[in-house]
Formats: C-alpha cells, sequence, structure tokens
C-alpha cells in the first residue's frame, strides 16, 4: 500500500465518523490536524520518559500510526504531495553536512 492508498484509507474512516461534516464536533481544519500531529508526537516522548527503550512497543507503534495518520491527512487538506515531499527533502538532506 502506498501513501496515497494509506491517505483514502484514512479519509474514508474520517468520512465514517462524520468528521469531515459541517458542524463537526471534531473539525478537520488543517489547523486542528496540525495540533493532532503535535500532540500525538507529544505521546511517542512518552515511551521513552524515564527510560532508553520503550517499555511497551506495540502501544508505541500506535502512537506512531497516529502520528502518521494525522500526517497524511494534514497533507492531504493542504493539498501537499507528501510522497513528492519527501523525496524532495531527502535530495536536499543529501546536499547538507551536519557538523
Amino acid at each position: 500500500m502506498d501513501i496515497k492508498q494509506l491517505t483514502d484509507e484514512i479519509n474514508r474512516f474520517v468520512a465514517d465518523k462524520g468528521w469531515y461534516d459541517e458542524g463537526s464536533a471534531y473539525p478537520q481544519t488543517p489547523r486542528n490536524i496540525a495540533i493532532s500531529v503535535a500532540v500525538e508526537a507529544a505521546e511517542i516522548l512518552e515511551h521513552f520518559q524515564f527510560a532508553d527503550a520503550p517499555r511497551d512497543t506495540a502501544a508505541l507503534a500506535g502512537e506512531l500510526a497516529d502520528v502518521a495518520n494525522y500526517l497524511f491527512q494534514l497533507a492531504y487538506l493542504l493539498d501537499i504531495n507528501l510522497e513528492q515531499a519527501i523525496l524532495d527533502k531527502l535530495k536536499v538532506n543529501y546536499g547538507r553536512s551536519w557538523e
């Protein structure tokens, strides 16, 4: 499954929940989804709080999936080709050096 197919699955889920509907209690605006990316990313950190390795890798996998779901949705809402953006960024990073 590629990024487009995953994004389609995420959108199907969001639509099925009614979250794209006018007046939804969970408006799927770029701002709200960007906040959700940050919130879920912070939940990843909880798995490393006071530990060098996660205690529950299955729970960590769920948090990583939450971040990816919101990230793919945000790219969709902003009409960003995430696959191309990743490839473009890798190209930029190959030209960088880290001291």
